[in-house]
């Protein structure tokens, strides 16, 4: 007889996430970024990797292998074969075809059978900037399939304007396009960066009831002259993780994400700087296991500021 599997049968207080998205043998983006952490506040966290690179594509040269959503689906019957579909939460990231969203989609129903509860976090990965990294008839797919049954949605200005075909001038437009994306769909919606005049901002909704009038609140970010990789996958990570643990309080749990996040770049910046290395050079691979203490309880230094 079968040993039970500890994580159903015994299953931690925070939950357990299955969380599809890119992997790197060597750095940390994608699941990379976003398993560890997850880990480190008290989650069981299943990986599947959809792609799996020697590098991230920033480097020169990368190589390595692309899951197609046939092998995807492989994986999730062998999965169900053995009743381990149970999970609490999906997280997903970059996805670079339409074939693998669409199975990815089949996936969300599959996992709603087993647990009509579960919550999904999707960080809509397209783009930055004006930049489109994935082809152009994904957004489409997002928008009219993936934001309607995501429960938590995190992209960047640009995604959020993508998304919403609304473009964000002013913090009350980055308001709007929240207001936007709760009537599509997700119940929290955090825009994870909104630049306006040169400062850079979190707007983050909480629409508790749909039809309510969402709880919004922002924060400023600090800017920190250098490019990071990873960043955005490890944000997200750790506002399902704060998220879940503060379910009414989203603001709380931004506070929490960013507050880590900065202490984190801060570290990468220093320890690039002790290396002899100018930060401002080059893209910078985050220090992630060096932070693990500001991941795990971090110091909030900046606050959130309700909207009335």
């Amino acid at each position: 007889m079968a040993p039970p599997i500890l994580s159903l049968v015994l299953p931690s207080k925070t939950g357990r996430v299955l969380s599809i998205q890119s992997h790197t043998v060597q750095g940390y983006v994608g699941n990379k970024s976003a398993v560890f952490p997850l880990q480190l506040l008290g989650y069981d966290v299943d990986p599947i990797n959809s792609v799996q690179f020697s590098n991230h594509t920033g480097y020169p040269t990368f190589k390595g292998q692309v899951l197609n959503g046939e092998q995807l689906w492989e994986l999730i019957e062998g999965l169900e074969g053995n009743n381990l579909l149970y999970y609490t939460h999906l997280l997903t990231g970059y996805i670079g075809s339409v074939s693998f969203l669409n199975t990815v989609l089949e996936v969300i129903s599959k996992l709603r059978s087993v647990n009509p509860e579960l919550t999904y976090v999707c960080d809509p990965v397209m783009g930055d900037e004006g930049k489109l990294y994935v082809p152009q008839e994904l957004i489409s797919v997002y928008r009219e399939k993936v934001v309607p049954v995501a429960s938590m949605l995190t992209p960047n200005q640009f995604e959020a304007e993508l998304l919403t075909e609304f473009r964000i001038q002013s913090e009350e437009d980055g308001r709007e396009a929240c207001r936007l994306l709760h009537s599509a769909g997700p119940s929290k919606v955090v825009i994870t960066s909104i630049n306006i005049d040169g400062n850079l901002l979190l707007i983050g909704s909480n629409q508790k009831e749909k039809g309510q009038e969402p709880k919004q609140f922002k924060i400023a970010i600090p800017k920190i002259p250098a490019y990071f990789t990873g960043t955005g996958d490890l944000m997200t990570a750790l506002l399902l993780g704060w998220s879940n643990k503060y379910p009414d309080n989203l603001e709380k749990a931004a506070e929490l994400a960013v507050s880590s996040l900065q202490a984190l770049l801060h570290r990468t910046i220093n320890d690039y700087k002790s290396a002899g290395h100018d930060p401002q050079s080059t893209s910078l691979e985050i220090r992630l296991i060096q932070s693990q203490d500001d991941i795990r309880s971090p110091q909030v230094k900046i606050k959130a500021e309700i909207y009335d």
